[in-house]
This record gives structure tokens, sequence and C-alpha cells, in this order.
């Protein structure tokens, strides 16, 4: 297990992504934290900011309790907040926000009224994931990256439809009509604008009744939910959004199946069987094969996320659709060919050259 302490390599990769955001030193900087935050980079972020003149702010609230019939993993959607007007004010008053909390403020409801700003401060927010600071050193935000992600951004905000196939038998067919477009590159530098580190991904949340057709999770494959490799092969048909029955004897479609119920159980719907994202990884020093390296408490798994060729397919909340839950599956799906009205994004898990 790694050690978690201040060590200077870290100091500089927060130094530097922070340099990427354009902190000056005019600017008050909101980092936001939880008690069961993770403490290193709490303070990594805290003496970054200071070394580059800006002043922090640290505002920590404490983890709220369980209420959930399952852990709840991978939502980006933090409850630490509260809905607390004190806390909300204070923070739409900083210039930049550094989010430190464990599930991350992306889909938090206090998200939008943080970042409409107060008192002539329009703050930006970087989401700090919960990772141990080697993954952030390893996956320190590259400029030219940038470039690529907003590339691939505006194809995808001009394209009709997505298809994806895989020799293993995935065929997707996903409508983009009146989809939400987003993308990361790992660092946010303009008012209003909300970035993730690590970054490198561009996604698309569907409207309602969009995704249709199969989804075959192959061995290699990552349910990053549960941060684990797929041993077995899982098999999603998928009708109008919703995943209708997964197939697989194996113990990672039971686990699939038993996380599913708990959401149905609890929330009275099957909304949690339903597409949230879909996209593509961008990042060429993301890697697949990082959590082997790694003690599960160690990592959040945002890395394979943005591992470049990968097809990132996202059950649970999808404000776009309507739909709202806290069961969320990331599944990241290696070997797959991504088209956009029929011209490639990803063939076989490698970008096209146009995509890289």
């Amino acid at each position: 297990m790694l050690v978690e302490q201040i060590e200077h390599r870290w100091l500089a990769a927060f130094r530097r992504t922070l340099e990427l955001c354009g902190l000056t030193g005019t600017e008050v900087v909101g980092i936001v934290t939880e008690s069961q935050s993770r403490r290193v980079n709490v303070e990594l972020a805290e003496l970054a900011v200071q070394s580059l003149g800006a002043t922090p702010v640290r505002i920590q609230v404490p983890t709220p309790a369980l209420s959930a019939p399952a852990p709840v993993r991978s939502t980006g959607a933090s409850d630490a907040l509260q809905q607390l007007a004190p806390v909300v004010a204070a923070l739409s008053r900083c210039h930049l926000v550094l989010d430190c909390t464990v599930e991350g403020l992306l889909h938090a409801p206090e998200l939008p009224h943080i970042l409409r700003g107060a008192d002539g401060v329009v703050p930006r927010l970087l989401m700090i994931s919960n990772e141990h600071p080697e993954i952030l050193e390893r996956c320190l935000p590259d400029p030219a990256l940038e470039g690529s992600v907003r590339a691939a951004m505006k194809r995808l905000r001009g394209a009709r439809e997505m298809r994806v196939h895989s020799a293993a038998g995935t065929e997707l067919r996903i409508g983009l009509g009146e989809a939400r477009v987003g993308g990361v590159w790992g660092y946010c530098n303009k008012p209003g604008q909300v970035a993730h580190w690590p970054g490198g991904l561009c996604l698309a949340f569907p409207a309602r009744g969009q995704v249709n057709g199969t989804l075959v999770l192959a061995p290699g494959d990552v349910n990053l939910t549960f941060k684990t490799y797929l041993r077995d092969t899982v098999v999603c048909h998928i009708e109008d959004d919703y995943i209708l029955a997964i197939e697989g004897q194996g113990v990672d479609a039971d686990m699939m199946r038993g996380y599913y119920d708990a959401w149905a159980q609890r929330e009275g719907n099957r909304d949690a069987y339903a597409v949230s994202h879909v996209g593509w990884g961008l990042n060429p020093a993301a890697r697949w094969d990082a959590m082997t390296f790694y003690d599960k408490r160690d990592c959040n798994g945002t890395e394979l996320r943005a591992f470049a060729g990968n097809f990132l397919y996202s059950t649970g909340a999808n404000e776009v659709a309507g739909r709202h839950t806290l069961g969320h599956f990331d599944l990241p799906l290696r070997h797959c060919t991504i088209t956009l009205d029929g011209h490639p994004e990803v063939e076989q898990g490698r970008l096209t050259e146009a995509a890289a």
C-alpha cells in the first residue's frame, strides 16, 4: 500500500495543474472537502494554491450518514453539501473551486448555484478525483489534449447518430438529437467551466429513448463502480435506453444484477438501468491496466474512463432524459469501433487519425 504524505513531486503536479487553470495571485480558491476526503490531496491543494500567491479557503462539511440501500460509488453526485446555503454562497464567491469531496460535485444539485456566481465573480470548478496523488501525477493534464477533446466534442455535437460495435458482439445505435455534449481535458481556465483531473474524454447525455441494441462486456472490460476487470462475458439487452435483461453465468453478471435490483427496489423504478452517458477516451497517458497496480482504496478509477480508444457506457442519472437515481455504473469497453454518422472515431479500440 502506498503511503499518503506530502511529497515535492506531488506538490509540483498540483501546482502545474493550477497553473493550467490560470490561477493568479489575486484570486480566492475555495477548497471544498468532507470528513471522509483524502487528506493528502486537500493538503497538497492548499499548499499549491499558496505557492502561486492565491488565497485558499478550506470549507469542510461532515460526510452525511448513509441513506442508500447499497454503497454509492462512481456517481459524481456528492451529497456532502446537503443544500447548505452558507456553503453554497461562500463557494459561489470564489474564483476557483477545488472539489475534494469523495464522489465529486459534477452532478450535485448545488453545482448550478455555485457556478452562477455572486458579487461579480463567476467560479470555475476542478474536481480532483479521489485518487492517490501518484495517479494524479501520472495523469498530469497536457494542454495538447484540450485541442483533441474540443475537436471531438464538435464532431459529436454535429452528429445525428453514434453506432458502436465490437467483435465480442456489441451492437448499439444511439440517437444524438437533443443530446447534451461535454468533454474534459483535466483543467478549467474560464469562468463557469467545470473539469475533473484526471481528464481526457468526450461524452454525450442522450435524450429519452435514443439508445437501443446489445452491449457485450468481454473479459478485460471494466466495471468501475466495482473497480474490477471482468472475468466473464456479460450481455446487456437495451431497449429505449433501459437494460431489459442481463445475460451471464458468472459472478460478474450476478453482482451487476444484484446492484441494479437494489436500486430498483429502493427507488420503485428502473431508472438505474437506463443510459446516463456514452462517449470515448482520448488520453494517451491514461492506462487501461492501471487498477492492477493499486489497492482499491488508492484509486477512484477516473483514469480508466479516459484511456485512449475506450468506449464508455454509463447507466444512471441523466438530466437530459429527466431521470434521477443514485445507482450508477461506468463501464469502459475495449476493442470497440465507434462511428458518428458513419465516420469512424475509434476503430477496434484505437483512435482514428481524425480523433487522435
